[in-house]
């Protein structure tokens, strides 16, 4: 009886944050972003930005470049057999040796797209505790009509990404970082006199309500869509927002004009792209507790990126600069 050859078993797919110089790699990773570029010479060569629940990797290819770009369309699926390489120079990559669209059977989406390592459970069940205090009529019906659990802006509100790299980049990104700053704004205001905490916290919790229509909701491959790229987040925030006001009868002007003015100033300066800057006691502490949490944000991503074992990240242009995370080295 002839003997039977053992079939292999394939290899096990390894995270992107525990890859190793030198590691061979094989498996399936979500294309975030693709490009063709040319040598001097004007031949192609493929760049891929490839992620999976861990972090994200750049992949280069030397060879077949534009058919490899063809099959892989940011958001979908690859099979990538390939070595793991890191360099001084040109930082770490992965090599691609070969690539293929990925079978539906040799993966599973939430292996592939990072998520809010809190519950949407609790992340929603903090945000209606802190709805609940508000006490300005007005602003409550305002709020409700966003975050009304029967709205249709709180669904997308609700998994929409906060951003598409820097900070909470992830389905329920916008919810969690919304809520973060909603609630250091509240906290704060009861620190500095002459603050109005309704104004301050409804203008906190709708400061990125733009988000909802500026980015996509392919959790694999967040990107701006065009409303996002034609008009801005902030421009798409404060006319989302001037018309749910104007849809509430007898809505105070002045009440309006003051959270207004926190969607339009929250980036903080003209070239962060805000329309104008911060001229009030609430714009101040929105924009300044939105950039403390949009900072800390990046520290959170890197961590997650980061490999056992080691305490300090990459340059990082959020940071502009190293991140050190002393826990890991003691």
């Amino acid at each position: 009886m002839p003997e039977q050859t053992a079939i292999p078993t394939p290899t096990e797919r390894v995270a992107l944050r525990d890859c190793e110089d030198g590691q061979r790699v094989r498996g399936v990773y979500a294309v975030r972003e693709r490009e063709l570029r040319r040598k001097r010479n004007g031949e192609p060569w493929l760049r891929l930005s490839v992620g999976d629940a861990t972090g994200t990797a750049e992949a280069v290819s030397w060879e077949d470049a534009e058919a490899l770009y063809a099959l892989a369309a940011p958001g979908s699926p690859v099979f990538v057999t390939g070595v793991f390489e890191v360099s001084e120079r040109w930082g770490s990559k992965i090599k691609v040796a070969e690539l293929r669209e990925a079978e539906p059977h040799e993966y599973e989406t939430e292996e592939l797209a990072a998520e809010s390592e809190v519950s949407v459970e609790l992340l929603e069940s903090d945000l209606r505790s802190l709805l609940a205090t508000v006490q300005d009529p007005q602003l409550r019906h305002l709020l409700d009509l966003f975050f009304g659990e029967g709205s249709e802006t709180w669904a997308r509100f609700r998994d929409a990404p906060a951003a598409k790299v820097y900070h909470q980049a992830y389905r329920h990104g916008l919810l969690e970082h919304t809520l973060s700053v909603a609630q250091a704004v509240s906290a704060a205001a009861n620190f500095f006199p002459g603050i109005d905490r309704d104004v301050a916290v409804t203008g906190a919790l709708l400061h990125d309500i733009g988000k909802t229509v500026a980015y996509n909701d392919d959790p694999l491959a967040i990107d701006l869509t065009d409303a996002g790229r034609l008009q801005g987040e902030i421009p798409l925030g404060y006319y989302t927002v001037r018309r749910a006001i104007e849809e509430i009868p007898g809505f105070d002007p002045a009440l309006a004009q003051c959270v207004l003015h926190i969607i339009l100033s929250h980036h903080g300066q003209l070239e962060h792209g805000s329309p104008v800057v911060p001229a009030t006691r609430e714009a101040v502490l929105v924009h300044m507790i939105d950039n403390l949490g949009g900072r800390l944000g990046s520290f959170d991503r890197l961590e997650r990126q980061l490999p056992a074992g080691e305490s300090w990240s990459g340059f990082d242009r959020a940071l502009s600069g190293s991140a050190y995370f002393g826990q890991r080295a003691a």
